[in-house]
């Protein structure tokens, strides 16, 4: 049975948003000593066995200009102040694209903080999300940071959360012929782009949120992750009998009813979090082949829901990959599958892993996770995270010594 009794926001002391926390309490302590062990191992890739498996991701040309991408990075760059530029550039190769945490306080975040910016500023940053995302996904991620913002009136907890406490930086030099990316972090949004040529992979990206749904302020109405929870309940709903028993691996979130490695206050079940770059994640679930064609369909079109974060044409591109890969894409479910209960599920495949996570209240003060709470990751594994797997190709394709870019 896990033990609840220290847990919770009220039992922790103050963790800023803004400045570097310099001393970490007990209760998670232990958690980000374990993280930065795992950040000191070299980045490899999350993978379904002993092995990654390799020749997954080609170079290639997608014929899907990434030149809006460009040109907003470019135009943000060229409004940053001298020093606000320094802060916000980083190499290709450096070490903090991994160091990305959804959680709320700042442990070791980097770039340039979109509150420090001019209005004028702030919102070319925005630009940059606005030409990598899709309209659903870049509404569903300022509605994470409009929700981050409301808290502040629920805690009286101003120094913690806010809507604009989130941290941009620009990886390499944004170029049409260089490999470049971006980065924001902050509290339940993280998105990571990576461009070679007119490639282009966004992940890892996190989406969370607690509370999902405002129902007064003026932020009425707002509601998130509705999509994502429908398209799982419509998935494991289509199941019966051994298809059922195979992918249901839990019919419980109470912390009672899971190994405490399944009932982690702060992390839940998402095992492809924050510092997990090198994770093993085993098949679980019931697999594709065992589906029908409609229960198919239904599961290219969860997966669909996630890959359409991005800007339509790439994630064409990316569901393209996935449909190639169908048949060796799992499912897997733990938790309720009513309408009000808890739940969690993951889909796997060779060329995406996503997971869904109904999570106890970090806020709030619910010890068993609810709707209330909700955290959602979508990783590329077998090396695709960060593009690295692409960038590993471009260098061996092409020669930078010197600053030059020549073919071998």
């Amino acid at each position: 049975m896990t033990d609840w009794t220290e847990f919770g926001l009220g039992s922790l002391p103050p963790l800023p948003a803004r400045e570097r926390v310099t001393r970490m309490p007990p209760p998670l302590r232990a958690l980000t000593d374990s993280w930065q062990e795992l950040l000191a191992r070299p980045l490899e890739g999350i993978r379904s066995g002993p092995r990654l498996r390799p020749g997954l991701f080609p170079l290639h040309a997608t014929g899907v200009s990434t030149r809006p991408v460009l040109d907003a990075a470019l135009a943000f760059l060229d409004a940053l102040t001298p020093g606000q530029r320094q802060r916000a550039s980083f190499p290709m190769a450096a070490p903090e694209w991994r160091t990305w945490l959804n959680m709320h306080f700042n442990l070791s975040r980097h770039g340039v903080m979109l509150e420090e910016l001019s209005p004028a500023t702030r919102e070319l940053g925005l630009a940059l999300l606005r030409a990598t995302l899709s309209q659903r996904g870049f509404q569903q991620a300022r509605d994470i940071m409009r929700i981050n913002g409301f808290l502040v009136e629920l805690t009286d907890r101003a120094g913690e959360y806010g809507e604009w406490p989130y941290f941009l930086s620009i990886f390499g030099h944004p170029s049409a012929d260089e490999p470049w990316g971006w980065q924001i972090d902050g509290h339940h949004l993280i998105v990571n782009c990576a461009i070679v040529g007119d490639q282009m992979v966004m992940t890892p990206s996190f989406m969370g949120s607690e509370p999902c749904a405002i129902d007064h302020g003026p932020l009425a109405g707002v509601r998130v992750f509705a999509t994502e929870q429908r398209a799982g309940l419509d998935m494991v709903r289509s199941l019966h009998g051994e298809q059922a028993s195979k992918a249901i691996l839990y019919p419980s979130l109470h912390p009672d009813d899971l190994p405490d490695e399944l009932a982690h206050p702060f992390e839940g079940r998402i095992a492809s979090g924050a510092y997990r770059d090198n994770a093993r994640i085993d098949h679980a679930g019931v697999r594709a082949t065992e589906l029908s064609d409609a229960q198919r369909r239904l599961l290219e079109s969860l997966i669909g829901t996630y890959v359409g974060w991005s800007r339509d044409g790439h994630a064409g591109v990316k569901m393209a990959e996935v449909k190639e890969h169908l048949d060796e894409t799992w499912f897997a479910w733990m938790g309720a599958t009513g309408d009000d209960g808890p739940f969690y599920y993951r889909v796997q495949s060779p060329v995406v892993l996503i997971e869904f996570d109904h999570l106890p209240g970090i806020v709030f003060d619910n010890r068993v996770p609810s709707h209330h709470h909700v955290h959602t990751v979508v990783r590329t594994p077998n090396g695709g995270d960060y593009g690295a797997d692409l960038l590993r190709q471009h260098h061996e394709r092409y020669d930078h010594t010197g600053g030059h870019h020549r073919a071998r």
